[in-house]
């Protein structure tokens, strides 16, 4: 089953001031990939947030993939700032939901990936260095960067130009609900069976009508 996954800085803090920093946590989600063998099919840094699209081969490798990639980031993160000791550098535990294959998983590949250029960060998606559409685009380079596994649904050819199209306001607040809830995210059939195979039958009880999503929002 394949599982959306984010975190983000303590109090939405910067996680990553400095292309260095990016660079450092490439190389963190590397290692832990070659430790923990788990398919990364998407990712995408931001400032103060990171979002990962994971494909564990068996149960228990995702917990096991993010202990010990946030555990060792954490470490390393405030050992090469001097501030050990000196508070959480996430705003707690990370969050996650499983994708439903298909045109699903198509949208939240895109959301993924299109961050950068809801965050203004960029003009295009492509441009935004710190994430696997740039990673599809340039191969060859930075070989301590994590590797990137193929899709199970066939990526189309006019892959970037789907990323840079605008989310319509119905998939931006699916994707959302999915990810404030940890809301499984697929049709209403797969979305029940898949809620009741993984016990999160609680992420469709009512906890009050969340806000509309935009294109702005920068998650």
């Amino acid at each position: 089953m394949i599982f959306h996954v984010l975190n983000r800085g303590n109090a939405r803090d910067q996680i990553f001031d400095k292309a260095a920093d990016y660079a450092a946590f490439e190389k963190v989600l590397a290692e832990t990939q070659a430790q923990v063998s788990l398919r990364i099919l998407s990712y995408c840094l931001m400032p103060n947030h990171w979002h990962l699209v994971l494909w564990p081969l068996q149960d228990g490798d995702l917990g096991r993939f993010m202990q010990r990639l946030t555990t060792t980031h954490v470490r390393r993160w405030h050992l090469h700032r001097q501030t050990v000791g000196t508070g959480h550098l996430y705003q707690g535990t990370y969050k996650s939901f499983p994708i439903e294959e298909g045109d699903h998983l198509y949208t939240v590949l895109r959301y993924v990936e299109r961050n950068p250029v809801r965050s203004t960060l960029v003009d295009r998606a492509e441009d935004w260095q710190w994430s696997s559409l740039w990673r599809w685009e340039h191969p060859a380079e930075h070989a301590d960067r994590p590797t990137l596994c193929p899709w199970p649904i066939p990526r189309p050819a006019d892959w970037i130009a789907r990323v840079n199209r605008t989310l319509t306001k119905k998939e931006l607040e699916a994707v959302r609900v999915s990810v404030v809830r940890g809301r499984p995210f697929g049709s209403e059939a797969w979305q029940e069976s898949t809620a009741k195979q993984l016990g999160l039958e609680s992420t469709f009880r009512s906890r009050g009508r969340p806000r509309k999503a935009t294109e702005n929002d920068r998650a």
